[in-house]
């Protein structure tokens, strides 16, 4: 049964997403939001002039009315992304393979954390994989650094999405928000939804996947609130890690930029759409092969964020798909499994970068075989 939230659990309205009475008042101001149609044009039609984006604007607007006007519940949303997705990846990968999914129960609702490489692929996937195994969707946790325009807010909270705001001063204000997040985190779980998560704030663009503690101290709040101690929370929690692998990282060459750059002037400045470009890009850029495998539900007595943290990141790297290219990246010299098209795209690639950030994407696409060698002594492509 669809809980009213926006009377029922109001003090979560300013993160939570949309329910199923606000999604098509939402729609109808996505249709009349002018930044929107105005990124659409440029997305759609980059290499036409101004006045024939200004032309194309009304015939825009009512293609989305009659795509998205019937649009009026949570469902109807996500079987319409589904179609946007699928297309998608049909275009973008060679092959999706998802693998643990018929360990998890489909009436059970699960936190879901999983390590971050793409900012809308990650949970996206995620979703995808539990859509076509009748299990429900998640709810998609999301930094407010992503919504600085009202219709990014909209798209994202019509999709399941709820807000980590990143943004809060002040130890007394971050604990207050913090403490609303955690709570909300559980409320969902306690309600029937499923979570994603990522393991860190933003994506692991050097390709190391560790969770950060801090993420596990927010969502503990509100067991400390409970009085329930850390392990039990943890338990009841079901947290189960998800390792994404992605063949070809759209975004390595931007990624091995930026890290070159933060590490030879000391930081990087992002341009204004540059959120906006990576989400794109991920989305429509090639990916090769994907892999999305999910572990095992965290259940063993553990007593510190930290513990958590390791049994989290030992999942992700023992169940991380290791490509050939990443093998290459990290030296492994196997020619029956490392061939000669996998070495030439590496070099198309390598040779894109200066000489500096070369460096950057090849540790990229070589620190999973490492961190995965720490704890086992046969690496398997």
């Amino acid at each position: 049964m669809m809980m009213n939230m926006s009377t029922d659990n109001d003090i979560y309205q300013e993160i939570r997403p949309y329910n199923n009475e606000e999604i098509a008042p939402a729609i109808g101001r996505l249709i009349n939001d002018e930044e929107f149609i105005s990124a659409i044009l440029n997305h759609k039609f980059n290499n036409h002039a101004k006045w024939f984006q200004a032309l194309m604007s009304p015939l825009v607007k009512l293609y989305l009315k009659n795509r998205w006007g019937k649009l009026d519940s949570i469902d109807s949303v996500q079987i319409e992304v589904e179609k946007y997705l699928k297309k998608a990846l049909d275009a973008t990968t060679d092959n999706v393979n998802f693998d643990g999914l018929d360990k998890l129960d489909r009436d059970t609702p699960y936190l879901f954390i999983s390590n971050h490489r793409d900012i809308a692929m990650d949970p996206a996937l995620v979703n995808y994989g539990l859509h076509n195994t009748q299990h429900k969707t998640v709810r998609i946790a999301i930094g407010d650094n992503l919504l600085s325009k009202p219709c990014a807010t909209e798209l994202m909270k019509v999709n399941k999405s709820f807000i980590v705001k990143r943004s809060a001063k002040g130890p007394r204000e971050m604990l207050k928000t913090l403490g609303l997040l955690s709570s909300y985190i559980k409320h969902s779980l306690e309600t029937g939804n499923s979570i994603w998560i990522a393991q860190k704030e933003g994506r692991a663009k050097d390709g190391n996947d560790f969770t950060d503690p801090a993420i596990i101290k927010m969502i503990q709040l509100e067991g400390r609130k409970r009085k329930m101690s850390f392990s039990d929370y943890v338990k009841s929690l079901k947290i189960v890690p998800v390792a994404i692998s992605y063949e070809i990282d759209p975004c390595d060459i931007a990624k091995a930029n930026e890290l070159h750059q933060k590490a030879t002037k000391g930081e990087y400045q992002k341009s204004e759409f540059e959120d906006i470009e990576s989400i794109v890009k991920g989305i429509t850029g090639y990916k090769g092969r994907v892999n999305v495998s999910f572990g095992d539900v965290i259940d063993n007595d553990l007593d510190t964020p930290e513990a958590l943290a390791d049994e989290i990141d030992r999942q992700i790297h023992d169940n991380y798909k290791l490509f050939p290219i990443n093998l290459l990246a990290a030296g492994v010299e196997d020619d029956t499994v490392i061939d000669q098209a996998t070495k030439n795209k590496f070099e198309e690639k390598l040779a894109q970068l200066e000489e500096g950030a070369k460096a950057f994407l090849i540790d990229g696409y070589a620190n999973p075989v490492r961190n995965l060698s720490k704890d086992k002594s046969e690496l398997v492509a």
